[in-house]
């Protein structure tokens, strides 16, 4: 959610700091703005809009020198869409400018008192109060101000803050939202995301919660927000450049869809011998005692995350044994949730900086459960904050429609659900088996992927209808919500994802004449209640297209259309139905003309609750 890029150096910096926000506007954003320093004077320029419109009045008043900046988009929380709440903001009494990712909860509070002490304000946000609070506690030392100022508030922040008493100072800081420090040669880079920096420098420091940083060309000092010193580790960037860039694909998301078979190649390399039956998580190992007791596994998620958790919570019991729930993240922490003894909490997250996830990750570690993570980026706050876990290694996803890192969770779940199993019930020929089977999704992927015209125009007959349901059933009920929710994010379909039985007890009321109904109808356990279920469907009207497991032509009476996917397990089957699911949204959403990448409203990392 929004992003955030700072440069103290000696170059001028708005190309650079342009160049860098452009990197992050996957993030989701509504306005976007700049300021810099040039002879001692900050300048702030805001728009509403795209980058690009910042870009155009940039241009059209010559642009802003200075060698000292920020640049800033916001997603808007506190206030409307307007170029008045758009960052950066500015105090009134000492020349103070702040860009601000987060939410500071007592901001009404802090207002209040400093209305009463004569400050006047033009905004309706929160980070306006926080760069007045810095301008009201200012003293002739902008680090301290910013402590100062951050001992007060309540809330969740990433911060990048200039002064003109102060010209050739950056102060950062952080708490619960993502930033880190790129280190340059004789200048420093600040991002809320390493996309922004890694075409300048791949060194950096990730920042921890409470961390206070003054920069300036010649080096920076941490601190906490009492001032207490902080040592803090420089370190490589897991990220190419041309990972984030296209290529020759037209959007990110369709890109990364056809990335899959590569990423899980990479998630899968080293992580198993199926001749030998075993799986070898080594994130794993320093914890494996504790985590062969374990009594219960408690999946943690938000949005398509929970999604893979869902599923994760069928292998888990299926291939471990261990009882297991699945959890909305959000909804945890203010249960007042039951861990006995023995309980592992699994964060699943693609950013690892998901603060509702993060919230329930701190919830179940309070309450005495080992926390585990199944993370993409290298690093984050939840990799940091977890015992232990184990990494996509799916490459940067840049789509705000999570493709490839879904397929890498429930791929990294599928493994270490087999990592408990054969270290309770399951023998070295099943845990063997099974992992052959793994190892060739990747290759049976690519096979559903050459079938992209075929889905293309299977989503060209429904593409005017407004309402579709996804129906399926055991492992494939959370990928049907997952096809529903791709569909929702990009294309602004109406979607329901549901229990294909769970139709008959409401929702069957709303299907008419026409409405396509989505079944994940592969061959498994359920196949003939599945089959029962597009007939009620079939004699409501609706449409069906189904997916359905290759050489299955019985079910091409009761469809009006069949996208196949290979035979597998039908616990490794959410790998595959879900792929033409993606393709479908994607095509959806071209075909409505819809900006695939940056969907409205939506944000790829949601960092605030």
């Amino acid at each position: 959610m929004c992003g955030i890029v700072a440069y103290v150096g000696k170059k001028n910096c708005q190309n650079l700091l342009i160049e860098g926000i452009k990197r992050l506007e996957y993030r989701g954003y509504d306005s976007a703005g700049l300021a810099t320093i040039h002879n001692g004077k900050i300048r702030i320029v805001r728009a509403v809009g795209r980058v690009a419109n910042l870009e155009d009045k940039l241009e059209s008043m010559g642009g802003l020198p200075g060698t000292v900046g920020l640049v800033h988009t916001r997603w808007a929380t506190h206030g409307g869409v307007t170029e008045f709440n758009a960052h950066p903001h500015a105090d009134d009494k000492v020349g103070i400018a702040v860009v601000h990712n987060g939410i500071i909860e007592n901001y009404a509070t802090i207002k209040t008192l400093l209305e009463e002490k004569g400050h006047k304000f033009s905004s309706q946000t929160d980070t306006e109060v926080l760069a007045m609070l810095i301008g009201e506690l200012y003293e002739g030392d902008l680090e301290s101000a910013v402590q100062a100022a951050l001992r007060e508030v309540t809330g969740a922040y990433a911060i990048a803050v200039i002064c003109e008493k102060e010209p050739g100072v950056l102060v950062v800081a952080r708490k619960g939202s993502p930033l880190m420090v790129g280190v340059g040669n004789g200048e420093y880079i600040v991002a809320s995301d390493g996309a922004a920096i890694i075409s300048h420098t791949s060194q950096a420091m990730m920042l921890d919660d409470y961390n206070v940083v003054k920069i300036t060309a010649d080096g920076f000092r941490t601190s906490t927000i009492h001032n207490v010193p902080v040592t803090h580790k420089v370190q490589q960037l897991e990220l190419e450049l041309d990972e984030i860039e296209l290529g020759s694909f037209q959007h990110y998301m369709r890109k990364e869809i056809f990335e899959q078979p590569k990423a899980l190649r990479n998630t899968f390399r080293g992580r198993f011998n199926a001749e030998e039956g075993k799986v070898i998580l080594g994130g794993l190992a320093d914890h494996a005692k504790e985590l062969v007791k374990a009594k219960r596994i408690a999946l943690l998620g938000q949005g398509t995350a929970l999604h893979a958790a869902m599923i994760g919570r069928y292998l888990f019991e299926d291939l471990a044994k261990i009882p297991a729930t699945s959890e909305f993240a959000s909804e945890f922490r203010y249960r007042n949730p039951i861990i006995e003894e023995n309980t592992v909490a699994i964060a699943v997250s693609q950013s690892g900086e998901t603060a509702d996830t993060l919230a329930a990750l701190h919830e179940a570690k309070d309450r005495g459960a080992l926390a585990l993570g199944v993370i993409n980026v290298v690093g984050s706050t939840m990799a940091r904050e977890t015992d232990a876990g184990v990494y996509l290694r799916v490459g940067p996803e840049i789509g705000v429609a999570s493709t490839k890192a879904f397929v890498g969770q429930v791929a990294v779940l599928t493994m270490i659900a087999m990592w408990f199993g054969r270290r309770r019930f399951m023998g070295a020929n099943d845990t063997g088996s099974l992992l052959h089977q793994l190892n060739q999704i990747p290759d049976k992927i690519e096979k559903i992927l050459g079938y992209d015209d075929l889905v293309k125009k299977v989503t060209e007959r429904y593409i005017e209808r407004e309402n579709w349901l996804f129906l399926g059933r055991g492992y494939n009920y959370p990928t049907a919500m997952e096809g529903a929710l791709k569909l929702k994010e990009i294309s602004y379909i109406h979607a329901e994802g549901m229990p294909a039985a769970e139709m008959k007890h409401g929702p069957i009321a709303l299907i008419n004449e026409g409405m396509p109904a989505v079944f994940i109808a592969n061959q498994g356990k359920q196949y003939e209640k599945v089959m029962s279920n597009i007939q009620e469907v079939r004699a409501r009207g609706g449409h069906v297209i189904a997916v359905a497991t290759e050489g299955d032509t019985a079910i091409k009476r009761y469809a009006e259309d069949v996208l196949y996917i290979p035979d597998v397990p039908e616990c490794l089957s959410p790998l595959l139905a879900v792929v033409p699911l993606q393709m479908m949204a994607y095509h959806a959403a071209v075909l409505r003309g819809h900006d695939v990448d940056k969907p409205r409203n939506l944000a790829k990392s949601v960092t605030v609750e």
